[in-house]
């Protein structure tokens, strides 16, 4: 049987360009994919499969096994004296000495040639093969075959890359393992003194051993990192606070260190060296533009990175982190408002971020003017902003004289704006 000849190896360098055509294999195993879900075996039913996000750690197990399959390695060499003078005729065979991996003797093999090739496709090569002459029960084996120079040294190595199945009276090899005129050429040295030294390794796959035990180390539990929530309990603790403000006669206490690691604004307000005249006073700090809940929420912002009531406070919130450059609520801010744009609130929007910088928030507001220009000059808010801030009308027209343009090249014009994602900012 012929393994495919795909599984050519090269050792030497100096290979004969014409014997690396691949050739059509006469027998060999087939592979067979592997199943892409579990299977239960000796039986057809088949385990629904799902993928699962890993824990990070390095998983401990409390049993263990470990299986180790045992491979026999031997090697054989086989020197044919007066090459040139072996069998010419097509498929005639010569055959080595049989010989065993151990001591045993058990398993006897030998190699098999065919100096004038196997059959007609291969009579310009020499084919070779390894063939199991006794064993009771088949034999899962690999091998490879080479060709030893003048110098001892390997070339023209040809090698199986999986186990074959061997049984009794059956060969595995190369039909077309290196060609005749290549072999016989003098200048090749591979046949020093008409002498053919053929080297053949064979692995065979044997019984297969399990270890197993008690793993003898316990897994430590590293618990769920709880500074969001410990910080957000810190916020309504007052024990510790060292800053109170005022706002409709009401006091919210905070702590000035994590204010002023969260924000630039605080920060300059509670450093040492601060102008602020609450910070050397040690007064309430009053807010006398927010309200109430909307400072809440912003403190609950700097606190624990999040917010429950962005839904409904979103341009109040986005007042505040403008004014204590909160930068990463800001965009949070932008985005929510930008989700909920309509025909009859844009204009409004559209002075909110003018008016704290949103940038984003306002490009997205103008493509909407443009996509709706007949219907949003109608409303009340686009007359009132007209009125108000009369500056935005002239950034309308021009952002629809651009969308103007590109829906010319294009030559589309869509019925609502395309829904743009709004660039996130760092906590």
């Amino acid at each position: 049987m012929d393994v495919n000849d795909e599984e050519r190896h090269n050792v030497s360098s100096s290979q004969n360009p014409r014997n690396t055509r691949p050739h059509s294999p006469t027998n060999f195993a087939r592979n067979y994919p592997r199943p892409s879900s579990p299977t239960q075996s000796h039986s057809h039913s088949q385990a629904q499969s799902r993928e699962v996000l890993s824990d990070s750690s390095t998983p401990i197990a409390e049993n263990w096994c470990v299986t180790k399959v045992i491979v026999q390695k031997f090697s054989y060499k086989w020197t044919i004296h007066n090459f040139s003078f072996c069998k010419e005729e097509l498929g005639e065979v010569l055959k080595s000495s049989p010989f065993s991996g151990d001591q045993t003797g058990d398993k006897k093999w030998c190699l098999r040639v065919n100096p004038k090739g196997l059959d007609e496709e291969s009579k310009d090569y020499l084919s070779l093969y390894l063939l199991l002459l006794s064993n009771k029960s088949e034999v899962r084996a690999k091998f490879k075959f080479s060709i030893l120079n003048s110098k001892g040294e390997e070339t023209k190595a040809m090698e199986s890359q999986r186990a074959y199945k061997f049984v009794m009276g059956k060969d595995w090899g190369f039909k077309k393992f290196i060609r005749r005129d290549f072999l016989m050429e003098e200048a090749n040295g591979l046949l020093q003194e008409d002498k053919l030294t053929l080297f053949c390794e064979v692995s065979v796959v044997q019984d297969s051993v399990n270890f197993s035990g008690q793993s003898s180390c316990t897994k430590i539990q590293v618990p769920e990192c709880n500074l969001k929530t410990d910080l957000g309990e810190l916020l309504k603790n007052s024990s510790m606070c060292d800053v109170i403000f005022e706002i409709d006669g009401f006091e919210i206490h905070a702590h000035k260190a994590i204010l002023s690691a969260r924000s630039e604004v605080f920060r300059s307000m509670f450093c040492p060296n601060s102008n602020f005249r609450e910070n050397q006073t040690n007064t309430a700090v009053p807010i006398k533009d927010l309200e109430r809940d909307v400072f809440q929420e912003m403190l609950q912002f700097i606190y624990t990175g999040e917010t429950e009531k962005l839904s409904h406070m979103a341009d109040d919130l986005l007042a505040a982190a403008d004014k204590y450059q909160l930068d990463r609520l800001k965009v949070m801010c932008e985005e929510a408002l930008a989700s909920n744009l309509t025909v009859e609130n844009v204009a409004s929007i559209l002075i909110i971020a003018d008016m704290h910088n949103a940038a984003q928030l306002k490009k997205i507001a103008l493509h909407f003017c443009s996509s709706n220009s007949n219907t949003v000059p109608t409303t009340e808010g686009w007359k009132q902003m007209v009125s108000q801030n009369p500056s935005l009308l002239s950034d309308a027209y021009e952002s629809l004289a651009d969308s103007k343009k590109k829906d010319q090249s294009s030559e589309l014009t869509p019925d609502t704006p395309p829904r743009k994602r709004i660039k996130s900012a760092q906590s």
